[in-house]
């Protein structure tokens, strides 16, 4: 029974990694051939996500997206560094 369990995890975690690079793809499509500078980053604490640490930095949504191309605004971990001043140049 536990053999199973640790099968359909497996089997659950590769198909969350799928899903996760596809989202990471269809972000990055508004910024191919851009090349991305960060100046700065931070670490994201517990209930982080894109809005409240864009908002913490004083830094527009769109603006942080486009620093943090590969971003998933959905599960944001603590720890995680994220940039939060940066340019983006094509």
């Amino acid at each position: 029974m536990a053999s199973l369990f640790v099968k359909m995890a497996a089997i659950l975690s590769v198909y969350l990694m799928f899903i996760a690079l596809a989202e990471s793809r269809s972000t990055l499509s508004g910024f191919k051939n851009s090349v991305v500078t960060c100046n700065q980053v931070i670490g994201a604490q517990s209930g982080d996500d894109c809005t409240s640490i864009s908002k913490s930095v004083r830094l527009g949504l769109e603006s942080f997206l486009a620093i943090n191309p590969n971003i998933n605004c959905v599960s944001i971990f603590v720890g995680q560094w994220v940039c939060v001043d940066g340019t983006v140049t094509n």
